[in-house]
């Protein structure tokens, strides 16, 4: 046995020969660094002089591994958000630049997992196995790379596929007070992707972390956490990585758009992301504006939404949807930062307080709200629909003016706000239960043709999920309405003739 281990030992000359190797392949070459010294720190910040340098946006390390980023830089002193705890940096400890700006890791490994604005996991399940990373701040792609928006992106919310439809790349805005269903709405437009092969991207900026483990929660119970990458900078983490999370959230996303994927990115909320700049603003000691808020506010929005887009087919052809969310008291849509946000983006959802508090969920108020794509993202069929359906509620939300006033109204008006009504009713909609683009169209065609004029407005859910029952029976007349993408004659007729089968059967029923 001795002499089976002896054999495996290497000799003396192999040994002398491998050593002489590695000294001639042996390069050893100075790389300057620069190392400053901190000469103050607090509340998130630190201040540091020496470093000559250093670019804005480029990491740094402190003494005890904290990651910081310059943002300020001065005549005698560069400004520091530190990335983590402030509580073991002190005065007089050195600090050397990186060489490079902040960047986050990439690529199919982080669908499923949830990480911190600098990528790292959050959620127990072992290291990330990527070595590609993106910089976080990143130039938005120009004109020439982009193309019009024209394909639907399906939310399965009937009041938005109809009435406020979206379009992959464009970036729509999700407006109002706090707990009217902002982010129930933008949860369940992500559930709604896994039919339509779109990664999503849920990025939570000063939220509580019982919120966001709900979300998280939501996402796994209904099978789409796998194909979702969830950033967060919860309430209790530095006001520098609340800052910093939406954009390490948008060069995840921007990895997928430029490989041919179409993405989903939910931003929630950028109210809470515009406090965490102003608080490190005031801290950097930058002049305050409007509100306290620094005067580079616009721009800190505008180069972040400027992101999405859908790509030309000579640059990848994958596209980016933004769907950012802004928190507003007491509807106030003229505040500083929901009027900065609204005309940046390509349209926005408004969500009323009175609607919800009534009972009608989602508590879109389709007055308000409004989609500068509108028609181009939607497909021929639903556009038909959904053109009369907008013409019916508008006639609706008149003659609801008049009625208030308790005159008398003749047939013609009161048919209308019967239809009005009913109308209202179907748009209303259980949270995390999205209903298909089919279904949809053949529901709108049938309350904007009559059909449910005879079905009393209390029976109008039931008679809803009894018809939605029906349709997951009628194969046919789903990849009908799926294949054509158009109401034709036929398919109007096939349509007229599915839905008076169904009520004959529904009435008999209830009698």
């Amino acid at each position: 046995m001795t002499e089976a281990l002896l054999s495996n030992v290497p000799s003396p000359d192999r040994v002398c020969s491998a050593l002489r190797q590695q000294i001639v392949r042996f390069r050893f070459s100075l790389r300057p660094v620069s190392v400053g010294t901190v000469t103050e720190v607090g509340d998130g910040i630190a201040r540091i002089s020496g470093l000559h340098d250093i670019m804005v946006g480029e990491m740094v390390e402190f003494e005890d591994e904290t990651l910081g980023m310059a943002l300020n830089l001065e005549a005698e002193s560069v400004g520091v958000i530190v990335l983590g705890s402030d509580e073991r940096i002190h005065e007089g400890s050195t600090v050397r630049s990186l060489g490079q700006i902040a960047a986050v890791p990439v690529g199919d490994e982080l669908l499923g997992r949830v990480v911190d604005a600098l990528g790292r996991p959050l959620d127990r399940k072992g290291p990330l196995h990527t070595n590609r990373t993106r910089p976080v701040e990143r130039a938005a792609p120009g004109i020439i790379e982009r193309q019009p928006i024209r394909v639907p992106l399906h939310t399965g919310i009937k009041a938005v596929d109809a009435l406020v439809p979206i379009g992959r790349g464009q970036r729509e805005l999700i407006i109002g007070d706090r707990q009217t269903g902002k982010t129930t709405l933008a949860v369940d437009a992500i559930l709604n992707q896994t039919a339509d092969d779109v990664l999503c991207i849920y990025v939570a900026i000063g939220q509580k972390l019982a919120s966001v483990a709900q979300v998280v929660h939501v996402l796994e119970r209904h099978g789409v956490l796998e194909r979702t990458v969830v950033v967060v900078a919860d309430a209790g983490v530095p006001a520098a990585l609340q800052y910093l999370a939406p954009y390490a959230g948008c060069a995840i996303g921007e990895e997928f758009m430029e490989h041919g994927r179409d993405v989903l990115i939910v931003y929630d909320d950028l109210t809470k992301h515009a406090w965490a700049y102003r608080q490190i603003s005031l801290l950097l000691r930058r002049p305050p504006g409007r509100e306290a808020f620094p005067g580079d506010i616009f721009y800190l929005h505008a180069r972040l939404l400027e992101r999405a887009g859908r790509l030309g087919e000579a640059y990848g052809g994958g596209s980016m949807t933004a769907l950012p969310i802004i928190e507003t008291q007491m509807g106030d849509l003229a505040a500083y930062i929901p009027t900065n946000v609204i005309s940046i983006t390509d349209g926005q959802i408004f969500l009323e307080q009175d609607l919800f508090h009534a009972g009608v969920r989602p508590a879109i108020n389709v007055g308000l709200s409004v989609s500068r794509v509108a028609g181009a993202a939607q497909t021929p069929a639903m556009r038909t629909v959904a053109g009369r359906l907008r013409l019916e509620m508008a006639q609706y939300r008149e003659l609801a003016t008049f009625a208030q006033f308790g005159t008398e109204l003749d047939r013609n008006t009161r048919a209308a706000l019967d239809r009005g009504a009913r109308i209202l009713e179907v748009l209303k909609q259980d949270r995390h239960h999205p209903v298909s683009i089919e279904e949809q169209i053949a529901l709108f065609f049938a309350v904007t043709q009559g059909f449910l004029d005879d079905i009393p407005i209390e029976r109008i859910s039931e008679f809803e999920r009894q018809f939605s029952a029906f349709l997951q029976e009628r194969q046919g007349l789903r990849n009908a309405i799926a294949i054509q993408q158009e109401l034709t004659p036929e398919l109007e007729a096939l349509l007229s003739e599915s839905i008076h089968e169904f009520k004959e059967s529904y009435l008999t029923l209830d009698a």
